[in-house]
C-alpha cells in the first residue's frame, strides 16, 4: 500500500483529517472554483438592491442589500465552503500527482490524533509522505480508536 492509499484509509477511518485552504481553492484559476456559485448570487443581490433603490426608495434597496448579505454569509457561504472542500478532497485524493502539486502550493494540511493522545500535523514545509509513513502501523484498523469527522477546513 502506497502513501496515498494509506492516507485514504486513514481519512476514511477517521484517524486523520485533511485540511484545505478554502480561500486559495475557491479562487479563479483553481480547478474546483465554480463561478456560478460565487459570482451569480452576489450579482443578483446587488442588482436587486439597486433595482429596489431606483424603483422604490433608498431604504428598500438597503433592506434588500442587508437581507442579501445575511443570506450570503449565513446560508450560502457554508454550502460553498463545504462544496469546495469536497471537490478539493476528491481532486487531491484521486492521484498522488495532484496531491503533490497542491501540497507544494500550501493548499493542504494533515492532522492526526494518535491513540496515545499525542497529535501530529503536517503542512507545506513538511513531507506528507514521511508524515503518513511515520504514523503507527495498524492505526487505520485500531479498534480502540473511535471514528472522527475527517473534515478540517481552513480559511
Amino acid at each position: 500500500m502506497n502513501e496515498l492509499e494509506r492516507l485514504r484509509s486513514l481519512l476514511d477511518g477517521g484517524q486523520a483529517k485533511l485540511g484545505v485552504d478554502i480561500r486559495r481553492m475557491n479562487s479563479p484559476g483553481s480547478p474546483v472554483y465554480r463561478t456560478m456559485e460565487n459570482v451569480v448570487p452576489a450579482g443578483a443581490i446587488l442588482v436587486a438592491s439597486l433595482a429596489g433603490t431606483a424603483l422604490v426608495h433608498f431604504y428598500l434597496g438597503a433592506v434588500i442589500l442587508a437581507a442579501g448579505c445575511w443570506w450570503w454569509l449565513g446560508r450560502h457561504m457554508p454550502k460553498v465552503k463545504e462544496g469546495v472542500f469536497e471537490r478539493t478532497a476528491a481532486l487531491v485524493l484521486a492521484d498522488a500527482r495532484h496531491f503533490d502539486a497542491w501540497w507544494a502550493q500550501g493548499a493542504l494540511s494533515l492532522y492526526a490524533r494518535l491513540p496515545d493522545g499525542s497529535e501530529r500535523a503536517a503542512t507545506r514545509r513538511d513531507d506528507w509522505r514521511a508524515w503518513v509513513r511515520a504514523l503507527p502501523e495498524g492505526l487505520e484498523t485500531d479498534p480502540r480508536a473511535e471514528p472522527r469527522d475527517s473534515v478540517m477546513q481552513e480559511g
